[in-house]
């Protein structure tokens, strides 16, 4: 079964602005999210993909994904997909042998913004940037799925609360 280990952080400050290799815009939406799984269509430099993933909110998680035709998915994410759409830019940084990738959300959810790391293994040990503030992996607030049914800007001013 193909398998995600990721962490989430909040970012603290702009000081990683200056170690970006590439940035990448991307608009995803969400088909179903139910207490088993969630179905998510996503878009970014030309190309879609339909992910599902399962929908313990853990470090772990099931994943599938699948290359779709840009055009569905753009029709998909116009006439199908739940409100508001997940905007953002993905910013992608070496640091201490491994790629974080750091989410600015627009839209609904601006002002937020998240590092990612995904990893090989729980328990694979890392050096955190400077820029990386609290883990947020296991508050469910900071997932996608759920930053649909309550976006950032609903949640009184600060990650923090």
């Amino acid at each position: 079964m193909p398998t995600e280990i990721e962490r989430k952080f909040l970012v603290v400050g702009d000081h990683w602005r200056s170690h970006v290799r590439r940035s990448v815009r991307y608009r995803q939406g969400y088909l179903a999210n139910n207490e088993r799984c969630s179905v998510r269509v996503r878009t970014a430099d030309g190309r879609a993909w339909l992910n599902i993933k399962s929908a313990d909110l853990a470090v772990r998680r099931a994943e599938y994904e699948y290359p779709i035709d840009p055009a569905e998915a753009a029709e998909m994410l116009e006439t199908l997909c739940e409100r508001p759409l997940i905007e953002k830019t993905r910013h992608f940084v070496d640091w201490g042998g491994h790629t974080w990738e750091i989410d600015v959300f627009e839209g609904e959810n601006a002002g937020l913004v998240v590092a990612e790391l995904e990893l090989d293994a729980e328990d694979q040990a890392f050096v955190p940037p400077p820029w990386v503030g609290r883990e947020v992996s296991d508050d469910p607030r900071y997932y996608n799925v759920n930053l649909v049914k309550h976006p950032y800007r609903e949640w009184g001013g600060s990650a923090e609360n």
